[in-house]
């Protein structure tokens, strides 16, 4: 084989297995945002509905601070079979790539390259064990009063993004801009 492909390709073999580590690496990382958001419904029914929400969602009341309508929710998230499953396909993949090509490199030792495959199992125990964790939900809730004599809530809410998405699409809570 021509002495520049092996090279090379083991090149591109290394970065594309950095890049499988920190995908890996992401796959853990807090993903927190605060927004705000509008209803429609008034201070306390809102304040019902979104306690309502996150207990049907195993979110238990952590503290309370009632006259400045502040609640903070606290729950488990738990990770997903799917993803554990998928990150050590992944890792099993980029691992063999990269056995196949240290394995092409050096031939007298070929074999001791391709057992790297047994390391992927690590990656979805590494997400397993960091992906389950207590997540917290912040809420303040705020009434505004509209020209008429309609008042409207806002909430500010700090969360976990799909946990924001989640709640806005089932409680029809609009973004303020």
């Amino acid at each position: 084989m021509n002495t520049a492909v092996l090279p090379s390709t083991f090149v591109l073999t290394l970065l594309l297995a950095v890049g499988l580590f920190f995908f890996i690496k992401a796959s853990v990382k807090d993903r927190t945002e605060q927004v705000k958001l509008s209803s429609e419904s008034a201070q306390e029914s809102l304040l019902t509905e979104l306690q309502q929400y996150f207990s049907e969602r195993a979110y238990r009341v952590a503290a309370v601070d009632a006259p400045n309508y502040k609640v903070t929710f606290e729950g488990f998230v738990r990770p997903s079979w799917f993803l554990a499953i998928f990150l050590t396909l992944l890792s099993a993949g980029g691992t063999l790539c990269l056995g196949l090509v240290l394995a092409m490199l050096v031939p007298q030792q070929g074999q001791i390259f391709l057992t790297l495959v047994l390391l992927s199992p690590l990656a979805g125990i590494f997400y397993w064990k960091k992906a389950g964790r207590p997540e917290q939900v912040s809420l303040k809730l705020e009434s505004v009063a509209e020209p008429g004599s309609q008042t409207r809530s806002l909430v500010t809410v700090r969360a976990h993004r799909d946990e924001l998405a989640a709640m806005q699409k089932a409680l029809d809570l609009k973004p303020v801009s």
